[in-house]
């Protein structure tokens, strides 16, 4: 083989987070009551659109999540020699955003250095602005910069409306004849809104992340889009990159969430009394103390461990690995009080209600009852906490690594880009495009995140009243 694969633990934990999430779905598909409220959600253009950004940045998520080593190739055949550098099958996919490396800062689809160099030129030592190993590097004249940004731009959005049609179009062909009528009949119910589902909505964020993908794919094979950092590095790659981190961020710490906002909320609402006493106890003392404190505790004792052991981390994605994961773990530990209160509260409502007292009369086990009585009436609140909370973990972690104590500062995250820009507003002339990188970045995904939720919230919400 030419590459060896490599697990690591957020790899592994993301797959089976993935495989619940498939095997839920299908369990909802197959109940009409669980698959009505979700029905409703695909209804509403503002969580249809947002759920298409968010299958973008999981899409990349994933495939940053497929880890291997690469062979050496010097390597022996019968001894194969891997890499100490773990890559992933976006690093594949993106190879030249990551191969292609610059001497040190260059702005946005520059052909130049940000900082001029003193460079020799017929004998004499000069000082200018020196070009760019590879972005622009097809241009003879550097006059034609302007021109060539032109018209690949144009090519790009050419190419991302044509793609746009033919998806449109097959889309149309293919529901047209499910539902047996003409094409024409089909777009005109479409563009009325009565096919059930927002077509315009769904068409114009299509068009929109095609038109997008086309002006990249014909731009970052011949400049940085979002220029480079101060060792040279495509600030696309690294953004790029940093979508795996806030989503893991934003998912496994909500694995550690739930557990303990489900069991210790619903316990302290069904069961009162001294269960209720004891868990109000602790989440009280925890919310006393300061997250940040706990957090930077707990990264402290992960880092003198990983230090002290080097011998069971082989690589540096591993080391970083472990430091994310304990990360997640500390976050999850420190921010389930609010749903478990929300939970108990909704518990306390629920076991003074006829059928639950019922229940209790006749026997039925208080495990039964939880599960079939008091969990199904609460799991809304818990769907909308989680797709509620998820925007504020990423954002989280932007915060926790610009002070220091977030993920590893060898791994790619908009805290750590945020966190490397703070110094370089401060240089002359400012380099300003790795921060505004990771701001869009973060903006687009939190804010897709919240209009699903809200959507999710208004379809769940019983007392909402359906609306949209």
């Amino acid at each position: 083989m030419n590459f060896q694969p490599v697990i690591l633990w957020t790899d592994a934990l993301i797959f089976l987070l993935l495989a619940g999430v498939l095997a839920l779905a299908w369990v909802i598909r197959r109940q009409e009551h669980l698959c009505a409220p979700w029905r409703s959600v695909a209804q509403r253009p503002m969580a249809m659109g947002a759920a298409m950004v968010l299958v973008v940045f999981v899409v990349i998520g994933l495939l940053d999540s497929l880890h291997y080593r690469p062979k050496l190739e010097d390597s022996p055949p019968d001894k194969p020699q891997y890499a100490v550098e773990v890559l992933s099958a976006f690093d594949a996919f993106v190879e030249p955003l990551r191969s292609r490396t610059e001497k040190t800062y260059s702005a946005p689809l520059a052909i130049q250095l940000y900082a001029k160099e003193f460079v020799e030129r017929d004998g004499v030592t000069v000082r200018e602005y020196p070009r760019l190993l590879y972005g622009g590097a097809h241009l003879a004249d550097a006059g034609a910069h302007r021109a060539d940004l032109v018209q690949r731009t144009s090519t790009g959005v050419l190419h991302g409306l044509l793609a746009s049609v033919t998806l449109v179009l097959a889309l149309g062909l293919w529901q047209a004849r499910r539902r047996r009528m003409s094409l024409a009949a089909w777009f005109a119910s479409a563009w009325r809104g009565q096919v059930g589902w927002p077509v315009r909505t769904v068409v114009a964020v299509l068009a929109s992340a095609l038109v997008m993908a086309g002006i990249l794919l014909q731009l970052a094979p011949a400049y940085h889009v979002f220029g480079t950092d101060k060792v040279g590095q495509d600030v696309l790659y690294i953004t790029l990159k940093s979508i795996r981190t806030g989503l893991v961020i934003g998912t496994l710490t909500t694995l550690v969430t739930l557990p303990l906002a489900i069991g210790l909320g619903i316990a302290a609402g069904y069961f009162r009394g001294w269960v209720d006493d004891v868990i109000q106890y602790i989440y009280t003392v925890l919310n006393s103390i300061p997250g940040v404190l706990l957090i930077a505790a707990a990264v402290l004792i992960v880092q003198v461990y990983i230090e002290s052991n080097p011998e069971l981390f082989d690589t540096a994605a591993a080391r970083a690995d472990i430091r994310l994961l304990a990360l997640c773990l500390i976050m999850g530990v420190t921010s389930w009080t609010g749903l478990a209160r929300l939970l108990r509260g909704e518990s306390l409502k629920l076991r003074t209600l006829d059928y639950v007292e019922a229940a209790r009369a006749f026997g039925v086990s208080h495990s039964r009852i939880i599960r079939r009585h008091i969990f199904p009436n609460v799991f809304h609140l818990v769907l909308i906490a989680v797709v509620l909370d998820f925007s504020g973990l990423v954002l989280a972690e932007a915060v926790l690594s610009y002070v220091g104590v977030g993920v590893d500062p060898s791994m790619y995250s908009w805290g750590n880009m945020i966190n490397g820009a703070r110094l370089e507003l401060a240089r002359e002339p400012v380099v300003w495009w790795q921060l505004g990188a990771a701001f869009i970045f973060m903006f687009t995904l939190v804010l897709a995140a919240n209009l699903f939720a809200d959507g999710v919230r208004d379809a769940f919400d019983p007392r909402g009243g359906g609306r949209r």
